[in-house]
């Protein structure tokens, strides 16, 4: 077991603890330890994401890794950079500080470079069916997909269109670059997964050097990649994202050691509402004061609350790390809140309504 292996002292550790520590021990990544948090600058964290942030900043700390924040910033219709920031804050309230503060669209021409390296490669093709054409002929759990009519294209003509998307010829949805994956594959995901699409909207950082944007999966496992994770920690939504994340960077030709990304289960919360998309409309509608009313599940919100750090940061160990998801018990995060203000909260004695006494048998000597 590796010299840095928290379960030393704690008599306890989860799967991903000891997944690290093992691939210290057997020299996997060297004496490397390098995580990363990527959230999407599109909203404000919520105590769902808190579970994540000490995951990930805390493997770095326990095994004297790294960890990077990476803003997944591939969607330039729905994300901003006060969103930004206060993830930032966030952050470091809760106790946190990164090693590189880094962002997606950093990387957008090294990943554009890729892209064209996998059409020469007979890898990928741009594609010019209908979203929904794409997701008719994509086949079901049961059924095979059909072949789109363009995938058989040449090298010369799929690099000549992709390079006329980037130059923003074409409209939005008018064409996409797939992967040339299996149409029959048991996971739905590796049928030909969509790479890239046409995006004419303004980014927050790159302004309007970009029409086309990378999507998730081809995104996510490049930009690792290319910070050198070893450990990418994720949710169990992403399992079956796993064979994609492989197979691109096997098309991309990365070699081992590279990142490899496991899954762990989600935070959910009994009588609470983690889904951002739910959040945004509690926002946009008027129902609350914004994204840290004291009535928001949002890191933000339980910080107006009066909710120290501290707290949260007990009740994500409470919980643990598991591979199964279920739900929690919303008087854990109570007790946490109660436990950690029991040690830290001043306490004062008054008399609200004082008696006058006097003191007749009194002994001066």
């Amino acid at each position: 077991m590796s010299s840095n292996d928290p379960s030393a002292e704690s008599g306890h550790i989860d799967f991903i603890r000891a997944m690290v520590a093992d691939d210290l021990e057997s020299g996997k990544y060297g004496s490397r330890v390098a995580t990363r948090f990527p959230p999407e600058p599109n909203g404000y964290l919520h105590i769902g994401h808190a579970k994540s942030i000490c995951l990930n900043f805390g493997i770095a700390q326990e095994f004297g890794g790294t960890c990077n924040l990476r803003f997944d910033d591939t969607n330039p219709e729905t994300e901003d950079e006060a969103f930004a920031e206060a993830i930032a804050e966030d952050i470091k309230w809760l106790g946190f500080e990164w090693s590189e503060k880094l962002h997606a669209s950093d990387c957008f021409e090294q990943m554009y470079e890729w892209a064209e390296q996998m059409i020469r490669a007979g890898k990928a093709f741009v594609d010019s069916q209908s979203l929904d054409e794409i997701r008719m002929n994509r086949g079901t759990v049961k059924e095979s997909g059909r072949n789109s009519p363009f995938r058989d294209r040449s090298v010369e003509e799929n690099l000549d269109l992709f390079r006329r998307m980037r130059a923003g010829e074409f409209a939005d949805g008018e064409h996409v670059l797939r992967g040339t994956g299996d149409m029959a594959h048991p996971n739905m995901l590796m049928r030909d997964p969509l790479l890239y699409r046409i995006r004419h909207a303004h980014h927050y950082r790159t302004g309007d050097d970009w029409c086309i944007y990378p999507m998730y999966d081809y995104a996510h496992c490049l930009e690792d990649a290319i910070e050198n994770i070893t450990h990418s920690l994720c949710t169990l939504e992403f399992q079956n994202n796993r064979e994609v994340y492989d197979w691109v960077l096997d098309a991309i030709g990365i070699e081992h050691p590279r990142p490899e990304q496991t899954e762990f289960a989600r935070l959910n919360l009994d009588f609470t509402v983690l889904s951002k998309r739910k959040l945004i409309q509690l926002v946009e509608g008027g129902f609350v004061d914004g994204w840290d009313d004291p009535r928001m599940p949002t890191i933000a919100g339980m910080r107006r609350r009066g909710i120290p750090p501290e707290a949260i940061r007990s009740f994500c160990d409470m919980i643990g790390v598991a591979d199964v998801d279920s739900r929690m018990d919303i008087g854990k995060l109570e007790y946490a809140i109660r436990d950690t203000l029991n040690w830290i909260a001043p306490r004062r004695l008054c008399v609200l309504d004082p008696l006058k006494v006097v003191v007749t048998s009194y002994d001066e000597d």
